[in-house]
Order: structure tokens, then sequence, then C-alpha cells
């Protein structure tokens, strides 16, 4: 039988978890933080059996987890990516990696998370290099809380649609605003990689991978059916990685 273990990738904004049996992934689910990570430090959240591996960019949120039996903390040391500097986040590094593993290099990783990055890695798995910017909801945020007469929308009612470009009403504006311009920021970064890789996969994935693919789908729908849609790369990556260390 094959052994079940468990992923958790602690992000900006959600626990994102992942149940595997051996190297099939079973189910994904996603959880608030926890608070106040020091009223529980040193003591195990969640006794279980199974292994647990852990990925985060939270490190106030990763001393949960500390001493959760059979616990492994992935770092930068672990991704055996080419050419990484101290400050690249892991979860680029392994959302690279588990795209390596899945459609193979050069490939161009674009993640949709709170922070939209664009990283890139050659045909000898050295990094490239890459960009990053406030993703769909923070910059959805960022108007409603820092301006005192714009609301924050919810964009997920614009994921089937994309919102005219010329609104002639306040949310819509915003709607246009934002989604046109990151569709045309998308266009612009892929463009160049291909310039630069003709033969490269590009692949999207984390939480507004979805709402930004529907987009593309709708302004560049020959572009959009050339790039894949995987919004598990990151727990791809590290079942590579558990499974390189385990052989």
């Amino acid at each position: 039988m094959a052994e079940i273990w468990l992923a958790l990738i602690i992000g900006n904004s959600r626990l994102h978890w992942a149940q595997f049996a051996g190297d099939s992934l079973q189910k994904t689910w996603d959880e608030p933080h926890l608070p106040k990570p020091e009223s529980v430090e040193n003591q195990p959240l969640v006794p279980s059996p199974h292994p647990l591996w852990i990925v985060s960019v939270v490190p106030e949120q990763t001393r949960f987890w500390m001493n959760y039996p059979q616990v492994r903390v992935l770092t930068l040391d672990d991704v055996p990516l080419r050419g990484m500097y101290s400050t690249l986040g892991l979860d680029r590094a392994l959302a690279v990696w588990g795209a390596i593993a899945t459609v193979g290099s050069p490939v161009l990783v674009i993640d949709a998370g709170t922070s939209l990055t664009f990283t890139g890695a050659d045909a000898n798995h050295q990094l490239v290099g890459g960009a990053i910017l406030p993703g769909l909801r923070l910059q959805v945020e960022a108007l409603g809380r820092k301006t005192a007469a714009l609301p924050t929308i919810e964009l997920g009612q614009q994921s089937n649609t994309l919102p005219g470009r010329w609104a002639l009403e306040t949310e819509g504006a915003i709607a246009s605003g934002i989604l046109h311009t990151l569709l045309a920021g998308l266009q612009s970064f892929i463009a160049d990689w291909r310039y630069r890789f003709p033969q490269s996969q590009v692949v999207m994935t984390g939480g507004d991978g979805q709402i930004l693919y529907a987009g593309l789908q709708q302004q560049a729908p020959t572009l959009a059916a050339s790039i894949k849609l995987d919004l598990h790369l990151i727990f791809k990556g590290i079942q590579t990685i558990k499974c390189q260390k385990s052989n």
C-alpha cells in the first residue's frame, strides 16, 4: 500500500494542503492562517501518523508545525534548480521545479497568487530570472483600502466574462483597469520569454490562475491554448523533491 503523506504550503494569505498516496495526489484544500502562533509554540497541532512536508513563506506561521510528528521543512537548498539567489522565494523555486518535472524545460511559470510572479528556467535547469508585482486581489484590496471613494470589488464574478475596457461605472472601471492591464502584462512577458526560448512551455498556477487564464482565453485565445494551467504545480514540486530524496 502506498504511503500516505501530507504537504503544506504556508502562503501569504492561506494554508494550502495536499494529501498524497505515494506519488499520487489524492486531494487538496485550503484553510485560513492559524492565529497567535506564539500561544501554541512547541505544541504539535494535529497529531497524525502521516509525514508532513512544509513549504512556508510566512516564518511566524511555520512555528506552529515544528513539533508535528515526522515533519520536514523544505528550504532552497533542497531544490536542485541552478543559479538560485539567496532571497528567491521557495514557492517560486518549487513551482519551477514542479513544472520542469511535469512539462520539461525551458519553462516559464506564472504564479497568480497574492503576488503575481514570473519565473523562468532554461533547458539546463538554470534560473534565468523573473519578475514580481502585486497580484490580482492585492491590487483590488489596495484600491479599496487606500482610497476614500473606491470600493473593494469582487473579481470572482468577472471570471466568466472579461469586463469591457471602457466602463461607465466605478466597479466596472476597477475591474477593467486591473484585469486588462494584468492581461497585457502577461502577454508582454510571455512574448519576450518565447522570443528568447521559442520552444519553451508556459505554465500558469496560483489561486487566481483560473481568472487570469479565463481572461487570456477571451482576449488572446491562440496564446491561451499554448499555456498549461496547473493549480497544483508547487505540490508537484514538493512531490518531486520528496521522491528524489527517498531514492
